[in-house]
């Protein structure tokens, strides 16, 4: 039998220790990447970096669970957004970004689940921040992860606090975003293991009231013509639940037709259903959101259609979602009424919310 003395156990917890917590800095060359078309790797600043157009880019042979990821972005006035991607498995992840272009404004910043290659900014108004932006040099962007929470800091200022990530992904790659041309340097990792955090609190408290089950269809290219509510009746549906808002995040579940492409997606749809029982003839009040775009159908009449979308009612227009925007007094009968809530999307967040009171 082999012994090892004490001191030499110790020194080897030691190394596991230091390895499982030492900063590691991914140079921004190209055989480190699993580079795209829409990357480039050049000298700037005295600094190796890298510029992205649009997309995102991942560390090769890299996986991430918890930790600390850096990385400097430098300063850009013009309409742009530059983030750190994490926990990457296929086309879901998350991510958090900086709307360089809108410093000192309360969304300067954005954290936001990535559902089958879709960015769903809309849905999570509550993840964002107001951050006062670096406008010569380089912005540092560092995010802490702890399991199913995260810190995000700029410039050594904590900025915004994620008590819950949305993705299920406890692992996976980490990378870069950028839309509009971004140029990063200095990416760090330092892997940490899990630590204990405070039981967690309901963000929104829970309403009874709350639709917190749907039936939904696989995703459609939308094309209104096409829509027969006796075709509805034939579809195939898969039971989902929502958040404890009532946000239901659709794209987690279902794939759609056109994705990643932001406004240049083509429009696709879901049939979201469920059932209401009454006991006798009355008109309950059915409170409501959606994104972008929903037509409302109760016991196959149509009976309500709207739109929400980016920039659908003005240029500075959201689209955020509040399930007391919209109010309808639905006239229910005796027995079991039917909800059908087509919802068409093109991007930045396909959600529902719905209560009935």
């Amino acid at each position: 039998m082999v012994k090892f003395s004490s001191s030499f156990i110790l020194s080897l917890c030691f190394l596991v220790s230091f390895s499982q917590s030492s900063k590691t800095k991914i140079e921004m060359i190209a055989s480190n990447w699993n580079t795209t078309k829409e990357a480039t790797f050049e000298k700037f600043d005295n600094r190796e970096t890298l510029v992205l157009k649009k997309g995102r880019i991942t560390v090769k042979n890299q996986k991430f669970t918890n930790g600390t990821i850096e990385v400097d972005v430098y300063a850009n006035t013009i309409r742009s957004f530059a983030g750190i991607t994490f926990r990457k498995k296929d086309n879901t992840m998350e991510e958090v970004y900086m709307r360089l272009h809108k410093t000192n404004q309360a969304d300067a910043i954005q954290y936001t689940p990535i559902f089958n290659n879709e960015s769903n900014w809309q849905l999570y108004r509550e993840h964002q921040a107001n951050v006062l932006f670096k406008n010569k040099g380089w912005n540092t962007l560092r995010i802490e992860v702890n399991n199913d929470q995260a810190k995000v800091f700029v410039n050594n200022e904590e900025v915004m606090s994620i008590s819950n990530l949305r993705t299920d992904n406890i692992s996976g790659e980490i990378g870069l975003f950028a839309l509009f041309t971004n140029r990063f340097s200095n990416f760090r990792i330092t892997p940490k293991e899990s630590s204990e955090v405070p039981e967690k609190t309901e963000e929104t408290p829970t309403d009874l009231n709350i639709i917190k089950k749907w039936k939904i269809t696989e995703a459609k290219l939308f094309d209104r013509k096409n829509l027969n509510f006796k075709n509805f009746l034939k579809e195939e549906y898969i039971t989902v639940t929502t958040e404890k808002s009532g946000l239901l995040p659709i794209s987690k579940y279902i794939k759609k037709a056109s994705s990643g492409n932001f406004e240049q997606n083509t429009e696709d749809y879901t049939i979201a259903f469920t059932n209401i029982y009454s006991e006798k003839e009355e008109t309950k009040l059915f409170s409501f959101d959606y994104s972008d775009t929903i037509l409302v159908y109760l016991n196959g009449k149509i009976i309500f259609e709207g739109k929400n979308g980016f920039r659908t009612k003005g240029i500075q227009y959201m689209g955020h979602l509040d399930i007391n925007t919209n109010t309808l007094y639905m006239p229910l009968k005796k027995g079991n009424n039917t909800i059908h809530c087509v919802v068409i999307d093109k991007a930045n967040g396909w959600g529902l919310m719905a209560k009935m009171q």
